[in-house]
């Protein structure tokens, strides 16, 4: 299906140069005394890389159709990471690179939302909140009770956050997979 380059959005894949491309950002440009014109930056599905590219605002561009599935992390072989469809318990091994800093918030049968393209894996996404287990506290020291004081405590992933005083090793506490941020205890 082919659509104007005034149509694209961000998340959809497009065929570009014979290759398969994920589109990353999208910004719509009128130039004061030009035509406008799309500038977008795209990742190749083969390669991986990212590149700056312009089209012109009636240009036709061809899409391709994305399926998105919830997937539920397994298992780390190496140092790929092994995904299952709950559904039809398919795996799907992808690279460190692909996940990103998805890894700090991934426990043994998290839910991801995963999209594919031509059944190639293109984005994971996390939900927007995780419950993690502290694995290492440090004491808050005595007296030390001042307006909103906080401690770094490592969680079971090895991701390092700042909490409240209070938090124990061993406590679940929900953190904010956009920000990397305690939000509370769970």
């Amino acid at each position: 299906m082919a659509v104007n380059a005034n149509e694209l959005r961000k998340g959809q894949a497009i065929k570009y140069n014979t290759d398969i491309c994920v589109v990353l950002e999208v910004t719509h440009r009128t130039p004061g005394n030009l035509r406008a014109f799309v500038q977008g930056i795209l990742r190749s599905i083969r390669t991986g890389k990212s590149m700056d590219v312009r089209f012109g605002s009636g240009e036709k561009i061809e899409t391709v159709p994305l399926m998105t599935y919830k997937m539920e992390f397994s298992y780390k072989t190496g140092d790929d990471y092994v995904f299952v469809n709950p559904e039809t318990y398919e795996e799907v091994t992808v690279t460190p690179e692909f996940v990103g800093d998805a890894k700090n918030y991934l426990t043994e049968n998290s839910l991801v939302t995963m999209t594919f393209v031509e059944e190639k894996a293109v984005i994971i996404e996390m939900p927007s909140s995780v419950v993690l287990i502290v694995s290492n506290a440090p004491e808050g020291l005595k007296g030390d009770s001042a307006n909103n004081v906080q401690k770094t405590v490592t969680l079971e992933t090895g991701l390092e956050i700042n909490v409240p005083l209070f938090i124990k090793t061993g406590e679940k506490i929900k953190v904010d997979t956009r920000t990397g941020k305690y939000m509370e205890r769970a």
